[in-house]
């Protein structure tokens, strides 16, 4: 069975967090290639590791429709569905981009699903040219998420993307 330690606990920061969350990641996905099974253990993991964190999850891609379904995801209750060009996701969704918001409320159009989250990143996942999703972290903290945060999740979620059949 899984087990690892806080990597808070472990005094890393900055890249030597990441890289110790790719190596932890590696070892949840290893051997199982469901694309469920991987991306709800990856959102448990986030939300258990990462400091600071009210919500951590996917919002999948709706054939037929576009909109973003909620997926895997760990932290209270969200949105069911969010259109594309709606709030970060959405946003993230259209515009093919990783978004790091500092200040929620300074972001035009911005969905409140918990009036706590303060910060948000939100992380595009595409496979085979197609977006499938997002990734999307949310903090009561403003600021929480650093450009560093964003380099080492983009690279966790090729690496999630990499192991699941999708």
């Amino acid at each position: 069975m899984y087990q690892a330690a806080k990597i808070a606990d472990t005094g890393l920061t900055g890249a030597a967090f990441h890289a110790e969350l790719e190596l932890q990641l590696a070892g949840l996905v290893a051997g199982e290639r469901n694309w469920l099974a991987n991306f709800a253990n990856c959102a448990a993991l986030l939300f258990d590791q990462m400091p600071d964190l009210n919500w951590a999850g996917f919002y999948l891609v709706e054939p037929g429709s576009g909109d973003l379904v909620v997926g895997p995801f760990q932290g209270k209750p969200a949105c069911a569905r969010i259109a594309p060009g709606r709030g970060v996701c959405g946003t993230a969704l259209v515009e093919r981009r990783t978004l790091l918001v500092p200040d929620v409320h300074a972001f035009p159009g911005h969905i409140a699903c918990d009036a706590a989250s303060r910060s948000e990143l939100v992380i595009p996942l595409e496979a085979g040219g197609r977006v499938l999703g997002v990734l999307d972290l949310d903090s009561p903290l403003p600021a929480r998420f650093t450009a560093e945060d964003q380099d080492g999740l983009e690279r966790l979620m090729q690496q999630l993307l990499a192991a699941s059949d999708v």
